[in-house]
């Protein structure tokens, strides 16, 4: 008979050398009732850009957060991407977002964060994400991710990608993803829990109507409501559950922005964005966009950056942020229209290949 995966130790585990192999047991358990750590607070934020309430879990995130992928997901980027994270600290962000299949096998994302928490976690709100499905998969990746991470706890652990009803019964069925999530909430190795999806609302909405969800990441954008709209019925069901909400695609990796060229047919058909070919530039400034986005209810936005310039326009724009009015709203979904479905690519994936 296979043994139960026991996972009180796991904290004391890793800090005295971290697991062999998933699913391993620690020789010496620490304390069943453990506490998690102080929630973290960057000293930088006050004084950098507004900050808003996470949603019921009390801490108050900074408008603009810094995503884990763009420079953060590419291989063998330590000397780019290390430094746009403590950059990012050093400006005030107080929110890392992250996830286990961020950079392939080799999960570049969280190896470059990890290496600034080695030395920066208490300043950090520190998300990261299970791609998996099952619980004993997921056990795994949060196994892998707390190594990787250079930390004992997660601050907010997340189901990746859920966009189909299928992701949903298969995470909340018997050896479901659900009931890892539930068992490292009640270890405290995870402080909170949530939900993350781009592709269709309905999954989403069935999702936080089985589970009390902390937060969600949701995509939303200026060309949002043209197809497939988040905004419409997801948006208010999320603000009614008094989720914290992080908004994500909003420059939709630069096909928005009129400052983007678009790649060759060739180059796109051989990449994920390519699910929409895009065959012009986008029509706003990120400006636009940010600001687009942070004047619907959302806690805060995560940008992935490729370089730190991008990161320190971003983090200019959140500071200087003033809610858009509805007319002004009104006239950049408009202005999306054209650029719809390049602007929104993810939701053109063929969800068949897995």
């Amino acid at each position: 008979m296979k043994q139960p995966y026991l996972h009180t130790d796991r904290r004391t585990f890793l800090k005295t050398g971290g697991a062999v192999a998933a699913g391993l047991l620690a020789q010496a358990a620490s304390p069943a009732n453990a506490a998690i750590p102080a929630m973290p607070a960057n000293p930088n934020t006050l004084a950098a850009m507004p900050t808003r309430n996470l949603g019921r879990t009390g801490f108050k995130v900074g408008i603009f957060s810094l995503g884990g992928q763009a420079a953060l997901e590419k291989p063998n980027n330590f000397d780019i991407a290390v430094p746009i994270i403590e950059r990012a600290l050093d400006l005030g962000v107080n929110y890392l977002d992250t996830s286990s299949i961020y950079g392939g096998p080799e999960r570049w994302s969280e190896q470059y964060v990890g290496q600034v928490m080695k030395s920066r976690r208490s300043q950090a709100f520190l998300a990261t994400k299970t791609k998996e499905r099952t619980r004993e998969a997921s056990l795994r990746m949060i196994d892998k991710s707390l190594k990787l991470l250079n930390t004992d706890h997660i601050d907010l652990w997340q189901l990746h990608d859920v966009g189909l009803p299928e992701d949903v019964d298969a995470i909340f069925a018997k050896g479901g993803a659900m009931e890892a999530l539930q068992e490292m909430q009640d270890q405290k190795v995870v402080r909170f829990l949530g939900v993350t999806g781009h592709y269709r609302p309905e999954a989403l909405i069935d999702a936080v109507n089985r589970h009390n969800f902390d937060c969600i990441l949701m995509s939303l954008n200026a060309a949002d409501s043209h197809i497939h709209s988040f905004s419409d019925k997801l948006l208010p069901l999320v603000v009614e559950k008094q989720m914290g909400i992080i908004g994500m695609k909003v420059p939709s990796r630069g096909r928005l922005l009129s400052t983007w060229t678009p790649p060759s047919l060739d180059a796109q058909r051989h990449s994920w964005e390519g699910s929409a070919i895009a065959t012009r530039s986008g029509v706003m400034t990120m400006r636009d966009a940010m600001h687009f986005t942070l004047s619907h209810p959302v806690s805060t936005v995560i940008i992935g950056c490729d370089n730190i310039a991008q990161l320190e326009e971003n983090v200019h724009i959140a500071r200087d942020f003033t809610p858009l009015s509805q007319t002004q709203m009104a006239t950049l979904n408009a202005a999306a229209a054209p650029v719809a479905e390049q602007s929104l690519f993810f939701r053109f994936t063929d969800r068949s290949k897995g």
